[in-house]
C-alpha cells in the first residue's frame, strides 16, 4: 500500500546559513499556452548573455517556489501562478567575478504566466523570448535544463 504525502514547502531560514561547495538556487519554468501549445520563456544571464530560465538565490521567509516567482518578475517581468511541485533539478558552474566557477544546482518549479509586463527590475540587463519547448530547449546550455524543458507538459503541474 503507498501512501501519498501532501507537505506544504516551509519557509526558508537563512539566519545559519554559511557558503557551502554547492549553492542552491530556485527556477521558474515560465509558461503560455498559445492555441492550446505551451510556450515558455527564456531569458539571458546578465553576464555571458546565455540562454536561461529566471532564477536566483534563497530568500529569507520565502518558500522555494516563492523564491523562483520573485526572480520571475525581477529577471523577466512576469506574474502568474507558480506551483509548489519541484519539476526537476539541474546544475551547472555559475561563472563570477573573481574567474572562479561556483558549483550550482537549481530547483526548478512551474509558473504559469498571466502577466508579460514592459517594466519590471531587469529589463535594461536582459532579453526574454518566448518559444516551444523544442526550440527553447535547442538554446539552453546546460543538458538536464534542456531535457526537463524539451518534456515539459502543463498538464504534470496541474494538482
Amino acid at each position: 500500500m503507498s501512501t501519498t504525502l501532501n507537505m506544504a514547502q516551509a519557509p526558508i531560514d537563512l539566519t545559519d546559513a554559511h557558503k557551502s561547495d554547492v549553492r542552491t538556487q530556485f527556477g521558474a519554468l515560465c509558461f503560455r499556452m498559445v492555441r492550446g501549445k505551451p510556450e515558455v520563456l527564456l531569458v539571458t544571464s546578465r553576464r555571458t548573455k546565455r540562454w536561461i530560465v529566471p532564477k536566483g538565490w534563497p530568500m529569507d521567509g520565502k518558500t522555494p517556489s516563492e523564491s523562483a516567482e520573485i526572480e520571475a518578475w525581477e529577471e523577466a517581468g512576469v506574474r502568474g501562478k507558480v506551483y509548489d511541485r519541484c519539476l526537476g533539478v539541474y546544475s551547472y558552474r555559475k561563472a563570477m567575478e573573481d574567474d572562479e566557477d561556483l558549483p550550482c544546482v537549481t530547483m526548478v518549479y512551474a509558473m504559469k504566466v498571466r502577466e508579460c509586463a514592459a517594466k519590471y527590475p531587469e529589463a535594461q540587463e536582459r532579453k526574454r523570448k518566448w518559444l516551444r519547448p523544442k526550440k527553447a530547449a535547442a538554446l539552453v546550455d546546460e543538458p538536464d535544463l534542456a531535457h526537463m524543458i524539451r518534456n515539459f507538459d502543463p498538464q504534470q503541474v496541474k494538482s
